[in-house]
């Protein structure tokens, strides 16, 4: 599932940086599930949209596998964005039932 995200988004995005990284281990999941994911994209494809507009350009383009995926947390940044916050992102939450 992983790669899968990663290979659409490269292709339908113009991508300066991305980090997707698999967050099912945080929750009450199977061992090994690919459910739980947390996807940092900084794209100027973003400048002048609000984070809504982002989110739904983004589910827009993973429409096909998101029935698959139970969780995305998206964090998507204009290069200029990304600059400003010294290339950081927030840190996901503990969640409920996850080790």
């Amino acid at each position: 599932m992983q790669t899968e995200i990663e290979s659409i988004i490269n292709q339908e995005f113009d991508v300066q940086y991305i980090s997707l990284e698999n967050e099912s281990y945080m929750h009450n999941v199977p061992k090994d599930s690919e459910s739980h994911f947390k996807l940092i994209l900084v794209c100027d494809i973003f400048n002048g949209k609000r984070p809504v507009q982002r989110h739904q350009l983004v589910y827009r383009t993973l429409s096909e596998i998101m029935p698959k995926i139970h969780a995305l947390a998206l964090h998507l940044y204009t290069t200029k964005e990304w600059d400003e916050r010294n290339s950081s992102a927030p840190s996901s939450p503990k969640c409920h039932g996850g080790e």
